[in-house]
């Protein structure tokens, strides 16, 4: 968070806000000078607030405090940019967490490629009883990402995002496909 930030000059200096008798005290005009150096930070974060509660300017030290606020964690070695995305869509992300629009999502900000994600369930409804359930006896899903050119896809990164994505009762694949210009590597 904020701390004192050498050479940040004060937007209210406490030496402007005293009567003119006390100008000329020696003591008082570096006394005030230390307390102005330490308020700096927090005067300017408060006059700044909105822009640092929105992720799109927020300093990094807050996109992390702002990252807590609405519950997610980017990886702190991800670009920035990265890293405000996922701050900036998080809520819209939790409501559609644990369905397949929402781990395609997930994916998409994590590797910049479209997945394609198959789930073994389904629903159905019958007038007539005794009707088979549709999809299998086990929920699985499979996710499938093709690598972009130039970019490779961290899989143990990625497999711990989508299990943090897909229910707990849900099991799942991950196909991780070579790029289409790079067929001479196989699939993992």
């Amino acid at each position: 968070m904020r701390t004192g930030v050498t050479g940040l000059p004060t937007p209210h200096p406490l030496i402007d806000q005293l009567p003119a008798v006390y100008l000329e005290q020696d003591f008082l005009r570096r006394f005030l000078t230390a307390l102005d150096d330490v308020l700096a930070p927090v005067l300017l974060t408060i006059d700044n607030l909105p822009a640092h509660l929105d992720p799109r300017s927020a300093p990094e030290d807050f996109l992390a405090w702002l990252a807590q606020w609405v519950a997610v964690e980017p990886h702190e070695d991800s670009p920035v940019e990265r890293r405000r995305d996922t701050v900036r869509g998080a809520v819209a992300r939790h409501a559609r967490r644990g369905t397949a629009a929402g781990l395609a999502d997930a994916v998409r900000l994590e590797t910049g490629a479209e997945a394609e994600i198959s789930e073994s369930g389904g629903t159905a409804w019958s007038t007539a009883p005794h009707t088979v359930l549709p999809g299998r006896p086990r929920p699985w899903v499979t996710i499938r990402v093709r690598e972009r050119p130039g970019r490779a896809i961290d899989r143990v990164r990625l497999e711990e995002l989508i299990g943090t994505e897909v229910p707990a009762h849900v099991g799942y694949t991950l196909e991780i496909l070579p790029s289409a210009g790079d067929m001479g590597g196989g699939a993992q």
